[in-house]
């Protein structure tokens, strides 16, 4: 298990590199990998992350399907129940977006509302490099948005309104100034 880095630190700021064509394939990427999906699973309110957040700074994240759905609702969809994507970049977006109630195992007991497209298709790479298309709504899109921001050294907290803890709320921001 890896330590989840936490704001402030450099790697969550750095555009995550491409993982290179050598690495597909290998077992320094299954172990990547693995580490990466022991973490969050020692992290029971963590439903994806992404690599930096663990200092490695690729274009790498992981989500676990089996926590975005409550358990006597798991389709076939969810059947699997980690989802890897590497290298991934948005072939679409839908036109409509909605406040989505965010936080991050990087900005500890922090939340806010963000403004999210309600509906995200990425494209991406496997462990083994083949390269396939998603589509989803609800919170999966949402991973899928809050995620690439963190390969991209954007923290939710960038764009986030209404913060505030578990206590009470802290800032108030407005869209407009993005």
């Amino acid at each position: 298990m890896l330590p989840i880095t936490q704001e402030g630190d450099a790697v969550l700021r750095q555009i995550a590199k491409p993982l290179p064509e050598e690495l597909f394939n290998t077992p320094e990427l299954t172990q990547m990998l693995k580490d990466m999906e022991e973490t969050l699973d020692a992290q029971p309110d963590g439903v994806a992350l992404a690599a930096p957040q663990v200092a490695i700074s690729y274009r790498i994240f992981i989500v676990r399907y089996d926590r975005m759905k409550s358990a006597d609702s798991v389709t076939e969809d969810y059947q699997n129940r980690l989802g890897v994507f590497i290298n991934p970049t948005f072939v679409k977006t839908s036109k409509r977006q909605v406040d989505m109630q965010e936080g991050c195992l990087s900005v500890r007991g922090l939340y806010g509302t963000t403004l999210r497209h309600e509906r995200a298709t990425i494209r991406a790479q496997n462990e083994k490099g083949e390269w396939f298309t998603r589509g989803a709504g609800g919170i999966l899109a949402q991973a899928f948005q809050h995620e690439t921001d963190h390969l991209d050294g954007v923290l939710f907290t960038d764009h986030a309104i209404d913060l505030y803890t578990q206590d009470h709320k802290l800032a108030e921001h407005s869209h407009e100034s993005e």
